[in-house]
């Protein structure tokens, strides 16, 4: 192993690693369509579906553990599976990260909410490490945004109080913004079933409906690996 690689590695695991790729344009299978959606004034679409959580659902339930730390994890794992999610612009080149991390909004007892970085892990228990630090992190401040925030992540967030159809986000387009964005709205129960409404925006510039597709079917399987 190079000792750039090594480090690499090293300033990875203390916090984030930086860009790993640059795509070259020349040879990129979507050049037409980053070329045609990445000046858009609005280049994000955006997908609502649902996912089973029914064995997710039984599984957390009989081993304690959180339900919204399991599917938030499924989440970005499926996302570390899919290769365009990886991708983000800077500058008007394509970069690819190594790892895709979690930020995610945690609410407060005051009904505020913060946002998180949580690194993401393979493994759940791992994971649901980083994940109760991070939430107490958050609950025990009024700061907004953690420092050190990237764009090597997902934004996610939650909606637990209803179930939806659709979903907008609040966004600056004064900011050069390509970081995915998933929200979990309201857990549904029906005769023995049990289900996640999950809204997916992607910068269409380096997502098609094709690779959402394939990231619902990855957090399926991640869902359902018990």
């Amino acid at each position: 192993m190079s000792l750039f690689k090594v480090y690499c590695l090293l300033k990875f695991a203390q916090t984030k690693l930086s860009m790993i790729e640059e795509i070259a344009l020349e040879t990129y299978t979507r050049k037409e369509q980053f070329n045609f959606f990445k000046d858009f004034e609005e280049p994000f679409f955006g997908i609502t579906t649902t996912v089973d959580l029914t064995r997710a659902y039984a599984y957390c339930k009989a081993n304690a553990l959180p339900i919204f730390a399991y599917y938030l994890h499924a989440a970005n794992t499926a996302v570390n599976a899919i290769p365009n999610f990886w991708q983000r612009i800077h500058k008007g080149k394509i970069i690819a990260y190594e790892r895709i991390d979690v930020s995610t909004t945690i609410a407060r007892p005051d009904h505020t909410f913060g946002f998180s970085m949580i690194k993401h892990e393979a493994d759940f228990n791992l994971f649901k490490t980083h994940f109760s630090a991070e939430k107490e992190r958050v609950q025990s401040t009024t700061q907004l945004m953690p420092h050190g925030m990237t764009d090597q992540v997902v934004h996610y967030s939650a909606l637990p109080w209803f179930n939806f159809s659709a979903v907008s986000h609040a966004r600056k387009f004064s900011i050069n913004d390509s970081c995915p964005k998933i929200t979990f709205g309201k857990i549904q129960q029906d005769a023995g079933q049990v289900t996640l409404p999950v809204s997916v925006h992607a910068h269409h510039a380096l997502v098609d409906g094709y690779h959402v597709g394939l990231l619902m079917e990855a957090m399926q399987k991640a869902l359902d690996r018990q």
